[in-house]
């Protein structure tokens, strides 16, 4: 059996949904916008949880119309909420980059897949040793129209915006 983890924001209600698309034994964590705060504690629990149910596949999930990701992108609304300024910032950062690099003013997968790159990458950094070659760290993006998971685009897509003297 294929133990899979589900890193999800509880506004896009995608328990029952990936129950029915991914017939494994799923796990689910939830946070706003998958802005949970890496620390000890945190990462302790996330490490217990792979071990005892030999998780064998973490997926980042956040919704094309995630309600945090949609304010963090206009009114927000929901700054105030204790721990979503670093969120939001990120998200308005990666914005801008989006808009320089591919010159498209709005690409809300564009802008999820680097997001959750960057989410990726810090999980395996602070999972260190328990990464091995039988846990995959992935994300995906649910099209709620088309009821649909998408793989994100590749870390090489979603770069940051550097300068060269």
């Amino acid at each position: 059996m294929h133990n899979h983890l589900f890193l999800l924001c509880p506004t896009d209600c995608l328990e029952t949904t990936i129950n029915n698309k991914f017939r494994y034994q799923n796990y689910f964590y939830t946070s706003l916008g998958n802005s949970f705060v890496i620390n000890n504690k945190t990462i302790e629990s996330l490490k217990n949880t792979i071990r005892k149910h030999n998780i064998k596949e973490i997926s980042f999930v956040l919704s094309n119309n995630n309600d945090i990701i949609n304010d963090a992108l206009g009114t927000q609304d929901f700054s105030s909420i204790r721990g979503l300024n670093a969120l939001y910032d990120q998200i308005i950062r990666q914005k801008k980059h989006t808009e320089i690099l591919w010159k498209n003013t709005n690409n809300p997968f564009s802008i999820l897949s680097y997001y959750l790159n960057c989410k990726i990458k810090e999980l395996q950094f602070e999972l260190g040793s328990i990464i091995n070659s039988k846990l995959k760290i992935n994300g995906k993006i649910y099209n709620q129209i088309e009821n649909t998971f998408e793989n994100i685009h590749p870390e090489l897509i979603c770069i940051e915006k550097h300068y060269l003297n």
